[in-house]
């Protein structure tokens, strides 16, 4: 548990931590901060030294206040529409069931929205409205669709045991807002995923907090009850 408490201290502090699912499913370490601590820093951190995909994740239930679907679900209901939809269909994902993903989004004050300074007000502005007004007209006054920040939405642990998951049910147990900013490592040498033991080296050089997948399940188990 004090691994899981030094994660915690970090999250609420505005760190990173690192989060390595499992060698079972993805088998890849994400870097993770809460989106209500996101600085442009934070982002030119991700996309330099994990370089994977900047998302933000949210909580189902907050999903679910400010009317986000998934985007299968979208693709799926224009399948009619568009003869290209049915035959993109991902039925053969080779570590889950179902995608997290949502749409994406840019804040209505950014310019490209593509800049660390345009992604961290977009993420900033998701957590701000995540805990002051979580609703379909306040999020569309503030938000564009299509942008630079895909969405994920949690399906909740125990459900599915995703990054996703795992950083929101940190957040919770943090009592931050259940929105948080995930990038995967990438590993320029062999251009793959950066495997678990490099994580690790990384987070010991930087003085951050290493997790696996499996701590944050037993914790979260025992927090909720």
């Amino acid at each position: 548990m004090e691994n899981i408490e030094k994660s915690l201290k970090a999250l609420q502090d505005g760190s990173f931590i690192l989060v390595h699912d499992s060698s079972g499913r993805e088998d890849e370490t994400d870097l993770i901060v809460a989106a209500e601590k996101i600085t442009p820093a934070h982002v030119r951190t991700m996309r330099n030294e994990g370089g994977g995909l900047i998302c933000t994740a949210l909580a189902k239930d907050l999903a679910e206040k400010l009317s986000l679907v998934f985007i299968q679900d979208i693709y799926q209901a224009a399948a009619k529409s568009f003869q290209i939809l049915p035959e993109l269909k991902a039925d053969d994902i080779p570590y889950d069931e179902k995608s997290s993903f949502s749409i994406t989004v840019n804040h209505r004050k950014t310019f490209t929205g593509i800049t660390d300074t345009d992604r961290a007000l977009t993420i900033r502005e998701l957590a701000y409205i995540a805990k002051a007004e979580p609703n379909p007209q306040a999020f569309g006054l503030n938000f564009r669709t299509p942008g630079h920040i895909p969405l994920l939405i949690s399906s909740g642990l125990g459900k599915r045991e995703g990054h996703t998951e795992l950083s929101i049910g940190l957040l919770e147990m943090a009592g931050l807002t259940p929105v948080s900013v995930v990038c995967e490592m990438m590993d320029d040498e062999t251009f793959k995923a950066l495997t678990a033991e490099k994580a690790k080296a990384y987070a010991e050089k930087n003085g951050l907090v290493f997790l696996e997948g499996s701590e944050i399940l037993n914790a979260y188990e025992k927090w909720r009850r």
